[in-house]
């Protein structure tokens, strides 16, 4: 099977992504991030849900934004509810955070002899992210030609974003039409001590959209 790397959070969305690459016949390389991020449960999440959704190898790869702050995932600024962050690019946004997350998987990719990389990134039910629309990934793609040496080989790769023009709900039908168990995924940012999410930042908020709008149920517990 053709490799391809996953960025794979544990959460809905990059979860979904696994289950499309390994729908279009690649090997799943998940790759997640110890970034400081206040809801590190997710690394758990992520560490012990990989091989269940299908990952072929899992790496977590540790860095420190904490050491920059700017965001209230990174740093002691609370985390918005119930819609309380009305700002075009919210306070929970990490500055340069998919930049970095692609340029790292474009890094192993080089090394696994993988030409495909996967980001779950969305720009239709989403947060207002200036690194999850259309215009990044396209200028990411052309960084990722000009940098490698695959790319300049004239054998470039591919920067697959397959929920970037869905809606919530489409991606959880597209999910569970591909078999996703979404127990095992984890999205809060501000989750309980016990790993239950909190139901009411705006990830959850998204999340649970999703679902009603799906006509489904989200089988995560909530507090």
């Amino acid at each position: 099977m053709k490799k391809a790397v996953i960025l794979y959070s544990g959460g809905l969305d990059s979860t979904t992504c696994m289950a499309i690459a390994r729908e279009a016949g690649f090997e799943p390389y998940a790759l997640s991030f110890s970034y400081g991020q206040r809801h590190s449960i997710e690394l758990d999440k992520a560490r012990e849900y990989a091989p269940l959704v299908g990952a072929k190898e899992h790496m977590v790869v540790d860095i420190d934004l904490r050491q920059m702050g700017g965001s209230a995932l990174t740093s002691e600024i609370e985390v918005p509810k119930d819609g309380a962050d009305k700002a075009q690019v919210p306070i929970t946004y990490v500055p340069a955070r998919n930049t970095i997350f692609l340029s790292f998987a474009l890094g192993w990719a080089e090394v696994l002899g993988a030409q495909d990389i996967y980001i779950g990134v969305n720009a239709v039910d989403y947060s207002g992210y200036p690194d999850c629309r259309p215009e990044f990934i396209s200028a990411f793609q052309v960084m990722a030609d000009l940098a490698t040496r695959a790319g300049v080989e004239g054998n470039p790769y591919r920067i697959h974003a397959p929920l970037i023009d869905l809606t919530k709900a489409q991606i959880i039908e597209t999910g569970l039409g591909l078999g996703v168990d979404y127990r095992y995924t984890h999205s809060c940012y501000d989750p309980a001590d016990d790993g239950r999410s909190c139901g009411h930042c705006d990830s959850c908020l998204l999340r649970l959209k999703g679902f009603a709008d799906a006509g489904s149920s989200d089988p995560i517990p909530y507090l």
